[in-house]
């Protein structure tokens, strides 16, 4: 895939531009960034769903994009069996040993194949999505968070498929064990821009504190170099500090309630794990997402505070 002076973003706001950009054949690209930076619109930009505000996008010739999409699993057919749904998705031709070798692959194993599909929990039918993609004649496949709605267990069996598919992978993860087991290149949306740092996770690690010490080396430089008068700082009213037992009162208040919403996180996921009615399945995906996004948010406030201690000492 090719992109050329790409922009992304909606009518009332650009999220990021100048976006020039190649993903290789065969390479699995993990698509990172923080919350709110643009990782789902970059995605959605590159398989067709939402217009790009300008530039072009290419694919290359001969390609047949599967997307996995986090709700997709909601609509599958009730009366089917496991075997019969990846049969009937399956390139005509596909011998039936092949089939349930990704389907074991997937942990569909022994008598699980015949299961119907209306009693699989959310995360049978997420695995179930996942073995169908992988059985299809797709040559890339676009994966939404693959590993949200599976245990420890499946997540690393879909590590296991993913490093084993020939073709291209296009994905977004939170979970940074699964980014080491299955990226080959991180493509990073940041601050209105999208880059590809080729290479592994630990890679794009070293690049990205590499260029953080960079910048501070160079600000140090430039600090050194700047006249005496210039390095005088405008007379600006004092922030008053906290006082300290404050600040740690705070930092005990977060932590119970970063532990708080860990434990309903872990539950809410649990139910889903089981839930088999659909609504009931999107309705707990969007509470373990909100429960998600406050961890998140708490945790990032902790690790504040922990700074504001560290300066007054």
């Amino acid at each position: 895939m090719r992109c050329r002076d790409l922009a992304i973003g909606y009518a009332e706001r650009q999220v990021a531009g100048g976006i020039d950009l190649d993903i290789d054949h065969g390479s699995r690209a993990a698509i990172v960034g923080d919350n709110g930076q643009g990782k789902t619109t970059f995605l959605r930009t590159i398989v067709d769903s939402l217009e790009p505000i300008s530039g072009e996008i290419r694919w290359g010739h001969g390609c047949n994009i599967g997307i996995y999409a986090q709700h997709v699993y909601t609509s599958l057919p009730d009366k089917q069996t496991v075997f019969e749904y990846l049969e009937y998705h399956a390139p005509a031709g596909t011998k039936i040993q092949e089939i349930l070798a990704v389907a074991g692959a997937l942990l569909f194993r022994g008598d699980a194949v015949q299961k119907k599909i209306s009693v699989l929990s959310g995360g049978e039918r997420a695995r179930l999505c996942m073995a169908s993609l992988l059985l299809s004649k797709h040559n890339i496949l676009v994966l939404d968070e693959p590993g949200n709605h599976l245990d420890v267990d499946t997540v690393e069996a879909l590590a296991e498929a993913l490093v084993a598919y020939e073709g291209t992978v296009i994905f977004t993860s939170h979970d940074r064990h699964f980014m080491r087991r299955v990226a080959t290149s991180i493509v990073e949306v940041r601050e209105g821009s999208v880059t590809n740092y080729r290479g592994d996770y630990e890679a794009y690690l070293y690049a990205v504190n590499k260029e953080i010490d960079d910048g501070e080396r160079e600000a140090a430089t430039r600090m050194s170099k700047a006249p005496a008068a210039a390095l005088k700082p405008a007379a600006q009213p004092r922030k008053p500090r906290r006082n300290e037992r404050d600040v740690r009162k705070e930092i005990t208040t977060l932590e119970r309630q970063i532990a708080k919403l860990d434990d309903q996180k872990k539950q809410v996921k649990a139910q889903l794990m089981q839930a088999t009615d659909p609504k009931e399945a999107m309705r707990l995906h969007e509470e373990v997402t909100s429960l998600g996004t406050q961890l998140s948010e708490n945790e990032e406030r902790w690790c504040a505070l922990q700074e504001e201690i560290a300066d007054a000492e």
